[in-house]
């Protein structure tokens, strides 16, 4: 086994301490000097945090429009929440999915308070469950901090790994670059200052790996969200909250449209059409353009 693959499978939990105070940048990607000059969200983004529940009411008002997308192949996808959040705050997404013909499952794991004892070898054996229950791999779909978990899952298990979405995951950027680091070293009782584990982090699945982010995110510099340039990765920038966008109509329609995808014949999102006017497309980490922006 290579040293890369070692690497990608290096145990979850060692990855996880690296979420105390968020990743690292891409040195790939960027010069790692000019990248720690990253913010968090400005707090008049986190003031505007509060639209959330008017995102919500947009999602019922759009479900007409939703409900015209493609119907999917039925494969089974689990849904992991965000930091402090539980399956509650997936209900919505969770539901969506099944009227799309998903079999979508919960994580189970009660509030997501980091990678306490337990749950990371929860999170592993429903994996495995899930995929020799329906005979075939899951997409993992993960909000905020549970992207985390969905991308590592992925490597940890690629042959159960069908797709991973994430929303407003900060995997890459700056360690505070976010504006709940200390809730997460609060919660989690963890706090983790290792260049080595976050860069373990920023790596992508070698399945399909799309990452939806909004600018206007008011927790996470939007700048985190950006996937390093890859033949199987894209990043879907759309208007949203960070706390609304498990429930965004923009970020469920973009969420639809990569699950009816065939991982065997996958292409990046198609912005021909209506789509241009209300998505973007980012092909690569742009911290260097986003500081000067």
């Amino acid at each position: 086994m290579s040293s890369q693959s070692r690497r990608r499978r290096a145990p979850l939990a060692e990855r996880h301490r690296a979420m105390a105070q968020g990743p690292h940048p891409a040195e790939t990607d960027v010069d790692v000097h000019h990248a720690g000059e990253l913010r968090p969200p400005h707090p008049l983004l986190m003031l505007m945090e509060a639209r959330a529940p008017w995102e919500y009411a947009a999602l019922l008002a759009a479900t007409p429009w939703l409900a015209k997308l493609p119907v999917g192949d039925g494969h089974p996808v689990i849904v992991y929440p965000g930091l402090g959040a539980s399956d509650f705050s997936t209900a919505a997404l969770r539901s969506f999915l099944r009227d799309r013909g998903y079999s979508a499952y919960a994580w189970k794991q009660g509030f997501n308070f980091g990678p306490r004892g337990g749950v990371l070898e929860g999170c592993r054996a429903q994996l495995a469950q899930v995929a020799a229950r329906h005979r075939e791999r899951v997409s993992l779909v993960g909000w905020s901090l549970g992207g985390i978990y969905a991308r590592e899952l992925a490597k940890e298990q690629p042959e159960h790994a069908r797709c991973v979405i994430t929303l407003g995951t900060p995997f890459a950027g700056h360690p505070r670059a976010t504006n709940a680091w200390r809730f997460y070293e609060m919660v989690s009782g963890q706090s983790v200052h290792d260049h080595a584990l976050v860069e373990q982090i920023r790596v992508p699945p070698d399945c399909p790996t799309t990452s939806i982010y909004s600018r206007s995110d008011g927790v996470v510099a939007w700048q985190c969200s950006i996937n390093p340039e890859h033949p199987h990765t894209e990043n879907i920038e759309v208007h949203a909250s960070h706390i609304g966008m498990g429930m965004n109509p923009l970020a469920l329609y973009a969420i639809a449209d990569r699950l009816v995808q065939d991982p065997a014949n996958w292409k990046r999102f198609d912005l021909r059409g209506a789509r241009r006017w209300f998505f973007k497309v980012t092909g690569h980490a742009p911290i260097q353009a986003a500081l000067s922006a």
